[in-house]
């Protein structure tokens, strides 16, 4: 039996037989595959000669009936800034309903009670849910660090004529039913290019690479296709390689014995909508409350604009410190940065608003238009068609260096110091009961430690030092036909040894020690003395263990950082062996 056969026979369930024509209306297909269903029907003993459903009938569907569902909450949602930072984005709400209680509701209405919601980024938000509801919750702690398939993974073995969603979407129609024959998944007429399914003529999903149907992303799985999706589930949530996998991954493995017959279900393009951005939220209700939030009221306060007057809000890739967007007023672009988790154990902001105020004139960094010297947040004009420094370019290093040495001999002061040593062990301190992932880790402090007498003997004067002054915080772009080239993110920034930037610099890049002296030769124009070349070597130890420190705490937070975190370690633990070779052989 195919899908239009099912489907023609859930129609006869819930109505009486009228004509084919109208079966084939409410269906959707021809009034031929209608007359050829109904024979077919008759024939495998589904239907009586009147067309009412046999015990057969009843059995099959009795089987396959929807009996619990999970829906997906457990991400971050980071499209989402700057909504997702007052709430998770199921609790976003459209005409005063929050997206993850209309889901609930369109479950309950179909007879569904059973209903358990992965969650872990603002857990405690969505705990009013157990008691208005009588819904379950289950925590992924590994939501920062895996895709979807981890939380899929947990609940797993409750996976048996389920519905699965996730909470980001609305329907104007319930999109759920109180039968089910068939296992499916939703999706649009329209293509994708990130889709990696397509339907075929028989209506069925198959896998493709790219510019497949649009993924809506709510399925039903009955029993017998549950069985091997569980499975596959297990399969690859054992395996690393899938730990970014989205949980559709499960759909098809290249076994002849895992696959699952799943069939497209076919929604209208606008019966639908997937909320992933501000734009999204407005784009369907411009009066919903939750567009006014602190950092787009901030913008209305400090710019004097009206809502209406701010567009184009765009979320920014996540970095390493902070969240941030983009958003326009009167054609003219700027950035929102909002602190990122645990800054406030690490950014002294009323310093940072110093900096900014000593350099605003200096024509070297971005032009800030406010910054909160308590909390951070922070507008700045945008600088349009820029781009950030390429670390492997020549001639970009040549230029950048240029300009950092420019902002070194302009000698600034400021009231307060970034001392790195003070800071690996404040690092440290915010560990808490945690140890260090390092089994070594204290041996390696101890050789980062012995160099602080070296550095003293050749430390230059303490002035301005940008600290963060990496590839990413160069930015290149023409004004006016002519190249200008600013220095942005100036929240580190204290009065330290200015050659401590260019050790940031070669550590951020991941430098080899080849490549790291190359930038030190094009910094001092080839005339750098050994003792300095040294320094800077001490420097790169010194500032990979602060660094390595910084990774270990946001980790803590969630926060992963790959092969970074891992290289500044080695950077320390390398390059204090090295300073200590060329010590002993140029008698420093």
């Amino acid at each position: 039996m195919n899908n239009a056969m099912m489907d023609l026979l859930l129609l006869l369930y819930e109505e009486s037989y009228t004509t084919q024509r109208d079966l084939a209306k409410k269906i959707g297909i021809s009034t031929g595959l209608v007359n050829k269903g109904l024979a077919k029907l008759k024939n495998d003993g589904y239907l009586t000669k009147q067309y009412q459903l046999t015990d057969k009938s009843h059995q099959i569907i009795k089987e396959n009936q929807p009996s619990n569902a999970i829906i997906l909450a457990a991400g971050y949602g980071i499209r989402m800034i700057p909504l997702n930072n007052d709430f998770p984005k199921g609790l976003i709400e459209i005409s005063g309903q929050t997206l993850i209680e209309r889901l609930i509701l369109q479950l309950q209405e179909k007879g569904i009670q059973d209903i358990t919601i992965i969650v872990c980024f603002m857990k405690e938000k969505y705990d009013f849910l157990i008691d208005k509801y009588g819904v379950k919750l289950r925590v992924n702690p590994d939501y920062s660090s895996k895709n979807n398939l981890s939380s899929i993974d947990l609940v797993r073995d409750s996976i048996s004529n389920t519905y699965i969603l996730p909470c980001d979407v609305w329907f104007s129609e319930n999109p759920f039913h109180t039968q089910e024959l068939y296992s499916w998944y939703t999706v649009k007429d329209g293509m994708d290019i990130e889709s990696n399914v397509r339907k075929n003529r028989q209506n069925e999903l198959l896998p493709v690479s790219k510019n497949g149907n649009k993924m809506i992303g709510i399925a039903y799985f009955n029993q017998k296709d549950a069985n091997i999706l569980r499975q596959n589930i297990k399969i690859l949530s054992q395996n690393p390689e899938h730990d970014n996998s989205f949980w559709e991954t499960a759909f098809f493995i290249n076994d002849q014995d895992k696959q699952i017959k799943l069939y497209a279900k076919t929604i209208p393009e606008n019966s639908s909508l997937e909320i992933n951005t501000f734009e999204d939220l407005r784009s369907i209700d411009d009066n919903s409350k939750q567009l006014e939030n602190k950092a787009i009221s901030l913008i209305k306060d400090k710019m004097n604009v009206t809502m209406n007057e701010i567009d184009q809000v765009i979320t920014l890739k996540k970095g390493m410190t902070n969240r941030s967007f983009l958003f326009s007023v009167n054609n003219t672009n700027y950035i929102m940065r909002i602190p990122g988790e645990g800054t406030d154990q690490l950014i002294n902001r009323k310093e940072e608003a110093e900096v900014y105020n000593i350099i605003s004139s200096k024509g070297i960094s971005d032009d800030i238009i406010y910054i909160d010297p308590k909390i951070g947040y922070k507008i700045t004009r945008f600088i349009d068609n820029s781009r950030c420094c390429d670390p492997n370019d020549e001639e970009d290093l040549k230029k950048c260096m240029r300009v950092l040495k420019s902002f070194h001999d302009l000698n600034l002061k400021v009231d307060h110091t970034f001392d790195i040593f003070e800071k690996i062990n404040y690092y440290e301190s915010l560990w808490g009961d945690y140890q260090s992932a390092y089994p070594d880790y204290q041996e390696t402090k101890d050789h980062v430690m012995q160099l602080i007498p070296f550095i003293d003997k050749y430390k230059l004067p303490y002035s301005l030092t940008h600290i963060d002054a990496v590839p990413d915080n160069f930015l290149i772009a023409k004004e006016n036909g002519k190249e200008i080239i600013r220095l942005i993110d100036w929240e580190y920034s204290g009065m330290q040894d200015s050659h401590v930037d260019i050790a940031m610099f070669s550590i951020y890049s991941l430098y080899s020690k080849e490549e790291i002296d190359r930038l030190i030769d094009i910094y001092f124009e080839d005339n750098c003395d050994i003792s300095i070349r040294t320094k800077i070597y001490a420097y790169i130890s010194a500032c990979g263990l602060l660094w390595s420190n910084w990774c270990e705490y946001k980790s803590q937070l969630g926060i992963e950082f790959g092969e970074y975190s891992l290289r500044q370690y080695r950077y320390a633990k390398d390059y204090s062996r090295l300073v200590q070779e060329m010590v002993k052989q140029y008698d420093l």
